[in-house]
């Protein structure tokens, strides 16, 4: 049965209950259950907003709580006739908001449409053995193993879906894991070519589908499907609907837009203090620096060992008077060692397994993050450890989080299991961490390695995970940054030069940190990490050695200081799209599509970039390379940068790229 109920269709049949609902500016939000009821939790997305919204059913309209006659004549390709009309010849129902249409079909069968009336993608109810595009299927208990089958073309491109390390920017054609992992952050957010955007609002573990013939999303265990979809004229319109769905990012404060100086580690308070002090006598600019884990006395102490670190209001106090903020690392994880684990077990407040005694590598459980109290109670003691020292920065590591092979269904939280969560596990850490600083008037970046859909309200920066340090990983990040802007998180960086690195004296790394250091200029927030051993000529290696500029010769640090300068003077630029970000949520870098989605041609390539409106940015992924193909994008004319030459748009041309120069076009 088909019933019209204020902005949403009510459908029931077969003990399923289907609602399609208005949700947001050109949005609609469905859900299917046979439970009795749906979830209370709108999971990714903000309460919803009055939307334009128009519901059909057997021919007549309603708008708000009124039904009237359908109008039988088409006025226009932008009127609401023509979906209202095709809906009372197939029979069911529609429900308009703005730009999208949803038709429901008298067996709940759903399709989707544009303000034009062309369908943008749908169901795939009777295509041959795929009977039933949605199937809940009881697993054994309450809940259901779901499968969620969607329509799609053999020439249709998605983008977006967080980041993964396949080095694609075009999803079409892969098959995503649903899951976080280090180096690994599932947000399924998707734009389509087509002109839809796309919400798996669900944090249940699973995995995406982008096959030729349909879309195939799947969840091993739920309650409910439950998802968003979008129309736009633009990708950029899409993204913009998302953003206000979902959350954009708080604004950036300005050193943000500088240097972030860190390495695996700095082990004691007077040796990072006196790299700060040597970056101001060379007068290099640096606006933070980074204190890494293992400086505290046992995992879940959230404070630190005082022998190594003596005096942090001092530390603190001079580095602000260099005009340089401090951040700290800290993990949800809790060692059995730690003087506040007894405690946090008698609350309550400990992720717990089903089987065996810990979850992650050696002798730790992780704080539940689902639990307010719990969050509460950690927010406490890093206000104590760490904000009530003068530290106000965190960055949040491990909080995919790390356990042991993944086994997600060991998890039991306050809120539910495991595989029906733990996507969203670290949107949760960093919401521990954002509403205990914004209740101390604070606004700060949350450095973390993993994120989930809305993580980009509370402050989310997602760097790219301990990745090695090769020329061939590094060309992989590119995609991997470019489709996290488009799932919706702005804040995004890498460790520049890669975590991992077993001689700093090789020149092959020396370029690589070359060519890594000038991408990550152009990158939302441009920050130096890694764990840096040194390879000495009789064969010994030097564990952790330096990883600033001036560590690797005085050829590389002549580069990397022009860099420096580099970033610093396109400071004000960055404000500005940071400023864009929070406003919108338009992403401070993006693939080409974004700006200059009338050119073919960019929605094909995926190692160049737009940094904001203004810079087209072609980084060198390959060693011994000294000139690559750029695209410029058709209607535009282009400067370089390094010649100051300028270029019609829409060709390719050769750009020298000598060592010292990324390729980088201004438009004119």
């Amino acid at each position: 049965m088909i019933t019209p109920q204020n902005n949403k269709i009510h459908f029931t049949m077969f003990g399923e209950t289907l609602v399609v609902e208005a949700w947001g500016k050109d949005a609609l939000r469905v859900r299917a259950t046979k439970l009795r009821e749906f979830c209370a939790d709108d999971w990714a997305l903000l309460p919803a907003k009055p939307g334009d919204v128009k519901i059909s059913v057997a021919g007549k309209t309603q708008s708000g709580n009124t039904l009237s006659q359908a109008e039988s004549a088409v006025a226009g390709a932008d009127d609401w006739s023509l979906v209202g009309a095709s809906a009372e010849a197939k029979g069911g129902a529609v429900i308009a908001n703005g730009k999208i249409r949803c038709h429901v079909g008298d067996e709940g069968e759903l399709t989707f449409y544009g303000k034009n009336g062309e369908i943008l993608t749908g169901e795939t109810k009777n295509r041959g053995v795929f009977n039933n595009a949605r199937v809940l299927r009881a697993n054994g208990t309450a809940d259901f193993a779901l499968t969620y089958r969607m329509t799609a073309d053999d020439d249709e491109k998605f983008f977006g879906m967080g980041q993964y390390q396949h080095g694609y920017l075009n999803l079409k054609g892969l098959e995503l894991e649903l899951m976080q992992r280090n180096t690994q952050t599932s947000v399924p957010f998707m734009i389509s070519s087509k002109g839809y955007g796309f919400l798996w609002n669900n944090p249940a573990v699973g995995r995406v589908t982008f096959a030729k013939n349909m879309t195939v999303w799947r969840a091993d265990t739920t309650q409910q499907l439950d998802f968003w979809i979008t129309a736009g004229d633009t990708p950029a319109e899409i993204e913009e609907n998302y953003a206000a769905a979902a959350g954009t990012v708080p604004m950036m404060p300005d050193f943000g837009t500088g240097y972030w100086q860190c390495k695996m580690r700095y082990k004691s308070q007077d040796e990072l203090m006196e790299v700060a002090r040597e970056h101001k006598r060379r007068g290099l600019p640096m606006s933070l620096i980074v204190i890494d884990w293992f400086h505290w006395t046992e995992r879940g102490d959230f404070r630190f060992n005082t022998k190594d670190w003596y005096d942090i209001p001092a530390m603190a106090a001079e580095l602000k008077d260099m005009g340089v903020e401090l951040m700290v690392s800290i993990w949800p994880s809790i060692d059995m060692k730690s003087e506040n684990y007894q405690e946090m077990i008698k609350l309550g407040y400990c992720v717990f397994p089903h089987r065996g005694v810990n979850l992650s590598a050696g002798t730790v459980l992780h704080y539940d993050a689902t639990n307010p109290d719990a969050r509460k109670y950690v927010w406490g003691k890093v206000k104590k450890g760490y904000f009530d020292q003068g530290i106000h920065n965190f960055w949040l590591d491990a909080v995919e989080p790390t356990i042991v092979n993944q086994d997600f269904d060991n998890y039991r939280l306050m809120a539910g299991s495991g595989m029906q969560l733990m996507n969203m596990y670290p949107m949760l850490c960093e919401r521990t961490i954002y509403e205990g600083t914004q209740a101390e008037g604070v606004t700060t970046p949350l450095l973390a390695r993993s994120a989930w859909a809305g993580s980009q309200r509370y402050g989310a920066l997602v760097w790219s995970g301990d990745i090695h340090s090769t020329f061939d990983v590094f060309r992989r990040q590119v995609a991997a940054g470019l489709n996290m802007a488009i799932a919706g998180i702005p804040w995004w960086t890498t460790d520049i030069g890669g975590f991992f690195t077993h001689n700093t004296r090789d020149p092959e790394f020396r370029e690589l940190l070359v060519r890594w250091f000038q991408y990550g200029t152009y990158c939302p927030v441009m920050r130096a990490h890694g764990s840096r051993n040194e390879t000495l000529d009789d064969g010994s290696r030097i564990e952790m050695s330096g990883n600033e500029v001036w560590s690797f010769g005085e050829e590389v640090y002549e580069i990397l200081k022009k860099y420096l300068f580099i970033r610093e003077g396109m400071r004000p630029y960055i404000k500005e799209q940071m400023k864009a970000a929070h406003d919108k949520g338009t992403p401070i870098m993006r693939p080409l599509l974004y700006d200059f989605p009338g050119d073919e041609n960019c929605w094909e390539i995926s190692d160049q970039y737009m940094f904001g409106p203004d810079l087209l940015v072609a980084p060198v992924l390959s060693a011994g390379v000294t000139q690559r193909q750029v695209y410029l994008p058709a209607g535009q004319d282009w400067r370089e940068q390094h010649t100051g030459k300028t270029y019609k748009g829409g060709q390719t041309v050769s750009a020298a790229a000598p060592i010292e120069v990324i390729p980088v076009f201004e438009r004119k």
